[in-house]
């Protein structure tokens, strides 16, 4: 075979896995364009399946902001927004750490106090506990006990995994607090308030809340920590003292 007919041999070898290299990569190209269409319509349909499921309305409690997302305590010049999932073992942590200043601080008028019971937890439930004990809270603060109720839900955490408690056990820790007219009763039964968690937690993801606890000091975003949380609130111009209560003579 002369050396001529082997070069020709050779260049035809080559222009056919020239070739053969091209058709597959338009393949392979036209195989990612399918995947990523399937992915595409896919996620078009669960977006709309969701749409179509998402509550479209909802009650907003007492006392709730003008947004309807979070229950106020106080009026003072400094904001405080507190993000929390009553399920959350680290806002537990933070409530039984920072709760009780936060609360004086709001009763004494020196912060505006927005507590946002939001639900991001209900899969680490059997029972939807994120959404009712939110939805309970917003009982609690028709019946004027918001912050009684708060501190009872964590007392009473249960463990993530499991049922949180029944409607009933919601029920009879209100009444603990001193919910005791039946209005409550009928508000956590009846569930009035079961859509607003869905508004408070789509309202966070808007303000870029991706866990909890989050807070915010005038709108800034905070260590979720009583000393951090109190060191922005002076140096927002604010007073972080607790003034001690008048002892009944």
């Amino acid at each position: 075979m002369s050396k001529r007919v082997q070069e020709k041999r050779e260049a035809a070898r080559i222009v056919r896995e020239q070739l053969a290299r091209e058709q597959r990569r338009k393949r392979t190209l036209w195989i990612t364009i399918g995947v990523v269409a399937v992915l595409v319509i896919g996620g078009m349909i669960g977006y709309a399946i969701y749409a179509s499921q998402k509550p479209t309305s909802f009650n907003t409690p007492a006392h709730a902001n003008a947004e309807g997302t979070a229950i106020v305590t106080g009026s003072g010049k400094v904001s405080v927004d507190v993000y929390q999932d009553y399920l959350c073992p680290y806002c537990k942590q933070l409530h039984d750490s920072a709760g009780p200043t936060l609360a004086a601080l709001a009763e004494q008028n020196k912060i505006t106090l927005n507590i946002h019971p939001i639900a991001i937890l209900d899969q680490s439930s059997t029972n939807q506990y994120s959404t009712r004990s939110a939805a309970a809270s917003g009982c609690a603060a028709d019946g004027g006990k918001f912050l009684a109720f708060n501190d009872a839900l964590y007392a009473n955490q249960p463990a993530e995994g499991g049922a949180g408690p029944t409607n009933e056990e919601l029920i009879t820790t209100g009444q603990g607090v001193g919910l005791t007219d039946t209005s409550f009763a009928s508000c956590v039964t009846g569930g009035t308030y079961m859509t607003w968690p869905q508004h408070t937690t789509d309202a966070a993801s808007e303000n870029g809340v991706s866990g909890t606890p989050t807070v915010f000091v005038n709108g800034k975003k905070v260590t979720a920590s009583l000393d951090s949380i109190t060191a922005a609130i002076t140096a927002a111009g604010g007073d972080a003292s607790v003034a001690p209560t008048p002892s009944a003579s």
